[in-house]
């Protein structure tokens, strides 16, 4: 490992704190372990005043993975107040690379979530959290590669300003600049990918409460937002993910109806694209791009549009899982092939290190592009014993990233 980054003399590097981590405490929770007693002995530790802050950022997750976002992030904001390096467990004792993840203070999916791409590597992980009106240490951390997994949402924003003004001088090779992290938001995406062959994204734009109301009214028409949208189209609050929000509206009294329903006063509007198959059901994908290549990372099969793995409830069909066994052993050969152009295309736009690609296909056979986030979470959670086809495959794009970290940290000359 590259010896320590260089800093003045007297100066000592920021120390780091150590935490279970974000993976460990999701796998417990995605398998049912009750959380609520290591909360309690945390919040005990930080009443008698002996709680560390890796524990206290561990409570604030504890928190929001057992529903509580509001108190999880009050309890985040007073640590990273006062302390902003973490170390996450690492596989090995003696690590072979250093990797530095730049976050934002945001909500527990709101940064890249790492920690399952490394957990059984030979890479340690630091987390140093760039916050409000403290910025980037000085000297920074020791390591050998950095990478911004800060996402590209509002609470982001002064976290990627303060990364994008240091990147010049930037000591060791920095992986997903903040400057193409921002092209992800979901009004700049389209335009990115605008013209791309056989790709379609409907291009999402931003409409205030007032412009909706006066559609809903009959006092402007579609177009006098933007030229393709029509309806049906699909709106959500601006600044919302994981569907919170999202529908697809038929007409302007089903727009009105929503509307009556939400207190926001921006939200994203797009053309609603029917993507259904000849059998009647919808099937996405998501595809993890590494160092340049797709990964297969899910395929969901649902007779909904708003599909997310979960409410495909593949678990529950074993013709839906061969399916997906298919997807995952042809990709390469049947998916990447048919899409090769513009996905070559799109990821040399984009231009991110490592990204995630929600899409599908339309019925003219394009790539139809939902969304491309940094932030999606890939992991080996799912029961071996459901999927037997999914650990291998997650372990193949963990080994495209590690290597990814690895090569860069050669070329600089910081690897082992």
């Amino acid at each position: 490992m590259q010896s320590e980054v260089s800093h003045p003399p007297g100066v000592n590097a920021p120390q780091v704190a150590d935490r279970i981590g974000f993976a460990r405490l999701t796998h417990q929770a995605f398998a049912g372990v009750d959380l609520r007693p290591l909360r309690d002995q945390l919040v005990s530790r930080i009443a008698e005043g002996t709680a560390q802050a890796g524990e206290g950022l561990d409570l604030s997750l504890i928190a929001q993975l057992l529903g509580d976002k509001e108190a999880g992030l009050a309890i985040q904001a007073e640590v990273l107040a006062f302390h902003q390096l973490f170390r996450s467990p690492c596989a090995v004792a003696k690590p072979a690379l250093r990797v530095l993840a730049l976050a934002a203070a945001i909500d527990m999916g709101g940064n890249t979530p790492i920690e399952f791409l490394l957990e059984s590597s030979d890479i340690e992980l630091l987390t140093l959290y760039v916050v409000k009106g403290v910025g980037l240490p000085e000297p920074l951390p020791d390591h050998d590669v950095a990478i911004v997994v800060a996402s590209d949402s509002e609470e982001c924003r002064e976290a990627l300003a303060a990364i994008d003004n240091a990147v010049s001088r930037w000591p060791r090779p920095l992986l997903n600049r903040p400057d193409r992290i921002a092209n992800l938001d979901r009004d700049k995406l389209h335009r990115l990918l605008a013209g791309t062959a056989g790709l379609d994204i409907p291009a999402t734009v931003c409409a205030t409460r007032a412009q909706l109301s006066d559609l809903s009214q009959g006092q402007i028409w579609c177009e006098d937002i933007t030229a393709e949208l029509r309806f049906p189209m699909i709106v959500r609050p601006r600044g919302t993910h994981a569907g919170v929000g999202l529908v697809k509206v038929d007409d302007a009294a089903a727009l009105a109806d929503y509307l009556t329903e939400r207190q926001e006063q921006e939200f994203f509007v797009a053309r609603f694209v029917d993507y259904s198959s000849a059998d009647g059901l919808f099937r996405k994908y998501r595809l993890a791009i590494v160092d340049g290549r797709a990964y297969a990372c899910h395929m969901a099969i649902a007779d909904r549009w708003d599909i997310w793995y979960l409410n495909a409830y593949m678990a529950f069909s074993e013709e839906k899982r061969a399916e997906e066994t298919v997807f995952m052993r042809d990709f390469d050969a049947v998916f990447v092939s048919r899409h090769r152009a513009a996905l070559d295309e799109m990821i040399a736009r984009v231009g991110l290190d490592y990204f995630t690609i929600d899409c599908a296909e339309n019925k003219s056979g394009e790539l139809l592009i939902f969304e491309a986030d940094n932030t999606a979470v890939v992991h080996n959670m799912d029961s071996p014993d459901v999927f037997p086809y999914k650990q291998p495959q997650m372990r193949k794009i963990f080994a495209a990233f590690t290597a990814m970290l690895s090569r860069h940290a050669k070329a600089d000359g910081s690897g082992a």
